[in-house]
């Protein structure tokens, strides 16, 4: 196939530059080794990138069917998909009926999981995870903006722009068992990121794709403000997926289930009561698609706890113990991360507008303020000085310190005397290597002791946003040291970090274990955190 000798051919090139970096990061030093950084990074958007042309965009690692690129019901085969569908052997169908909402066609209706087709070129994270995601991708088109890539980021952009058109939402990512559920909302992010990017050298064309852009916002921001994602009566948000049972996609992880089983009856106690239940031990075990099992020792997984457990996926934050373990309780919360990315959603939706020339862009500003004087009343804990997530069934606030307190810097919701709050307990997370997801050593990836790019990335900006240059450029130079020590050891940018021990291999008990290599989003935050470093120290007014 030549679409296999090309990518055979680009691995080739790319495994020749990665020796040579590798050697000259080794011999020559700190300088050469954020060099060699600079090569592997810059030549990996090429690498990661995926198409309707490209035979290698189809494959899924996570589950063992045939490859199958699916259209949407009302779309024409585009020719570049014959054009694939000859050339690579595989098999292109249509969705059985339009969507116009999320949830509106569910998975279960399609007899075979597959590719969603998305029309312009992509960049996806790396190693298991071969489509486009929602989250990871506005940290890679921070990467791409900082690499000059600005077509290959607005082409990603318009994808999402289709997915909400075709697809009923910005999804978790283009197939077809993410159609249930969406992710962080940071597409008003990317396009004002890509607006102010290529705006002085195309004035005319940079407004054009803004006002393009606005209808697709309204929509992306309204699925986050109806139901069944309002959390309680007080207008804040939440996590759900509109799903049920096991999500296939950990087919590749098929014991994790079980796992979870085994953690459960290990640790008795009322937080969990609703997440199993007994079965007939002598049953034989409950087993679905790719053999993913859900019973073990006499007990199930309940769909209370499935309900969570999904939620938790459309967060991005899979798994962590933040919503009780394993996610389970997640959508019973109001989380600080999704409603300070809302306040942001609405605050930018307001700049879009007033862009524009709109006089409606009142209302947008309007609706922040609501959810920042409600996210003060909840979530805002004057005596832990953080923002925590609210439990809309318990309505108490949660004691579970998590890293995303620092959404609220990031989104500019904070005061600027919770800044310095905020600001003053960031020892809390900080680590030699930089900032761990929390203060709880669960065991699983998104809690401590990992660290993770986007994240970091997030608090870091958010702390020189208030004024507080030096904390992030502390925090920016030790997750940067531990990428470069970890780069200096296997030649690889890595999906999370041991940041407790930056010279130790990530151990996850359950979930993902695996340490994914590319990737996308380290990619891109490697790059702003070397933009930040090497930029004039900022002084207080």
């Amino acid at each position: 196939m030549i679409e296999k000798t090309k990518t055979e051919g680009a691995v080739s090139k790319m495994r020749r530059q990665l020796v040579f970096a590798v050697f000259a990061s080794l011999c020559f030093g700190a300088s050469a080794q954020q060099s060699a950084i600079d090569t592997y990074i810059h030549g990996s958007w090429d690498q990661l990138s995926r198409s309707m042309t490209d035979c290698a965009t189809l494959a899924d690692t996570k589950l063992s069917t045939a490859p199958i690129l699916y259209l949407p019901a009302e779309e024409k085969f585009p020719p570049a998909v014959l054009a694939m569908q000859r050339q690579c052997k595989v098999d292109v169908r249509h969705l059985p009926r339009a969507i116009h909402r999320e949830g509106e066609l569910s998975p279960n209706e399609i007899p075979m999981p597959g590719l969603l087709y998305l029309p312009n070129k992509y960049v996806v994270p790396g190693g298991r995870f071969n489509e486009m995601y929602g989250w990871d991708s506005y940290f890679i088109i921070l990467g791409l903006l900082d690499d000059g890539r600005i077509d290959l980021a607005r082409g990603m952009a318009e994808n999402f722009f289709y997915e909400i058109e075709h697809y009923g939402a910005v999804l978790n990512a283009n197939r077809t068992y993410y159609l249930t559920r969406s992710q962080p909302p940071l597409l008003s992010s990317i396009v004002l990121d890509i607006y102010h990017a290529d705006l002085q050298a195309h004035p005319r064309e940079s407004k054009v794709f803004l006002d393009r852009a606005l209808p697709y916002l309204i929509k992306d921001h309204n699925l986050w403000t109806a139901e069944p994602h309002l959390a309680g009566s007080d207008g804040l948000s939440r996590y759900v997926d509109l799903g049920h049972g096991p999500v296939p996609e950990m087919a590749d992880d098929s014991t994790y289930y079980v796992d979870v089983i085994h953690w459960l009856l290990a640790h008795p106690s009322a937080a969990t009561a609703g997440y199993l239940r007994a079965v007939d031990p002598a049953a034989k075990p409950s087993c679905t698609a790719n053999c993913l099992r859900t019973s073990a020792e006499g007990y199930e997984l309940t769909e209370s706890f499935f309900a969570g457990d999904r939620a938790m996926r459309e967060s991005g934050f899979d798994t962590s113990f933040r919503f009780g373990p394993f996610g389970g309780s997640t959508e019973d919360y109001a989380p600080v991360c999704l409603n300070a990315l809302l306040y942001k959603y609405e605050r930018d939706l307001a700049s879009i507008e007033t862009i524009l020339g709109y006089r409606t862009a009142v209302r947008w500003s309007r609706l922040a303020e609501q959810r920042q004087a409600t996210m003060n009343d909840l979530m805002w804990d004057d005596a832990a000085g953080l923002f925590l997530d609210y439990n809309t069934t318990t309505e108490k606030r949660s004691t579970y310190r998590y890293l995303t307190t620092y959404y609220a810097l990031w989104s500019g919701l904070a005061t600027s005397a919770q800044a310095v709050r905020l600001a003053s307990h960031i020892k809390l997370f900080e680590h030699d290597g930089g900032l761990a997801m929390s203060t709880e050593t669960t065991g699983v990836e998104w809690d401590a002791p990992f660290g993770w790019a986007p994240t970091n990335w997030l608090a870091i900006d958010g702390l020189q946003s208030y004024g507080f240059d030096g904390d992030a450029r502390r925090i920016a130079h030790e997750f940067s040291s531990t990428i470069e020590k970890n780069f200096a050891r296997d030649g690889t940018l890595r999906e999370k970090y041991n940041v407790e021990d930056p010279d130790a291999n990530v151990a996850v008990s359950a979930g993902y274990k695996t340490n994914v290599i590319g990737f996308g989003w380290t990619n891109g935050v490697y790059l702003e955190m070397q933009r930040l470093l090497t930029a004039p120290a900022a002084t207080k007014p």
